[in-house]
């Protein structure tokens, strides 16, 4: 890398860096977190303990935020440091390790970036995410079961755990269904962004002919809920099936009688889980995804009103793709909302979504804003 590359990409960071500070208020946020230790020092502090919890749920957040702010600064310094050593000598390690420590940089700031974009109610939550074929037969069950690869390789980059919930095979290939829980910081806040249709255009696998084939698989992302959240479930309202797992979707399915399934009577909302070692688990799983299935409903219906007042009409259903994946004749995958696109697909389908992510985050808070 020249010298002068270098110091243009250093002086980008420290224009970025210069900016969060000015739009955190540092002051304003160690003011916070010292109210908020000042409450987790006062006794019966644990009285209520999901107050308690959301307390410190709250202060470890700001503090993350802080801290890794600070981080930034220090990375900075260092870089700004081994440039002026590099200036004086080019020394061939040291010109190893700082463009190291600049893509680690670099890296670090592109997810920092990410996280204050991410200031909805349950950003931080963890993920709920379902994958369903569309119409198609094995062409779009293999498509769900690409999407799925796609999200696990998207977590193990980006250090989230998954647990697959429940998974029902194709008949020939793929999946017919599967529910997820990605855990980890934020998992919700960006996995939003993958709401919705996506589309495949490619030469088949599945027909002699070589014909090319278009295929639809839906997303369906929601928050995990705490028992912060309440959502009225009347046991009358529910029929309970046990049965036993499909098997397949890996290690993480159990093979007993133990697997659970929910069907809500009144809106005819089905959740299951065979994750679980036990029955009672299993149930507990399900009830809990039942539960933000709801929530989201309820906020979906309000979100539809608010939408009707303003004029507007929300794009819901299987017309409304989010994100087309071309892979013949030519590649590419495009967002619809964003108009965020790259050629290379194979990185895409490797879990490479960051850039997708932090465009369609931007584009919320633009959409918010007006």
């Amino acid at each position: 890398m020249e010298l002068s590359t270098a110091k243009a990409k250093v002086a980008k960071i420290n224009d970025a860096i210069s900016n969060f500070g000015r739009s955190l208020d540092l002051d304003q946020l160690n003011e916070d977190i010292s109210i908020n230790e000042a409450k987790m020092a006062q006794p019966g502090f644990w009285d209520d303990q999901s107050a308690a919890k959301a307390v410190i749920e709250t202060t470890n957040h700001l503090k993350q935020k802080y801290d890794r702010f600070h981080d930034l600064q220090e990375a900075a310094e260092n870089l700004a440091v081994s440039l002026e050593l590099l200036t004086e000598a080019d020394d061939p390690e040291l010109h190893q390790a700082f463009e190291q420590d600049l893509a680690q940089t670099e890296q670090d700031l592109e997810s920092y970036q990410l996280n204050l974009l991410l200031n909805g109610k349950y950003d931080h939550n963890n993920a709920i995410v379902e994958i369903h074929p569309g119409a198609g037969g094995t062409e779009a069950e293999d498509w769900a079961e690409m999407l799925l690869r796609m999200y696990n390789r998207w977590a193990e980059q980006n250090h989230f755990q998954v647990e697959v919930d429940d998974y029902q095979p194709g008949e020939v290939a793929g999946l017919s269904s599967v529910t997820l829980t990605v855990r980890g910081e934020n998992a919700y806040g960006y996995l939003q962004a993958e709401k919705g249709i996506h589309r495949l255009v490619r030469l088949s696998p599945f027909d002699s002919a070589g014909r090319r084939h278009t295929s639809f698989a839906s997303v369906d992302v929601m928050p995990e809920l705490d028992d912060s959240v309440e959502v009225n479930i009347n046991p009358d309202d529910l029929r309970v099936d046990v049965f036993r797992s499909s098997g397949a979707g890996g290690q993480h399915i159990n093979k007993t009688s133990s697997a659970v399934r929910i069907t809500h009577l009144p809106t005819g909302i089905v959740t299951a889980s065979q994750a679980q070692r036990s029955q009672l688990q299993n149930r507990v799983t399900a009830l809990n995804m039942l539960k933000s299935k709801l929530y989201e409903r309820e906020e979906q219906k309000k979100a539809e009103e608010k939408a009707k007042l303003a004029g507007t009409q929300l794009e819901i259903g299987w017309g409304s793709q989010i994100r087309s994946y071309v892979f013949h004749p030519y590649t590419m995958v495009k967002d619809h909302r964003t108009g965020h696109e790259t050629a290379n697909g194979k990185a895409v389908m490797d879990g490479d979504l960051n850039p997708f992510i932090s465009d369609y985050l931007q584009w919320k808070l633009q959409q918010n804003n007006e």
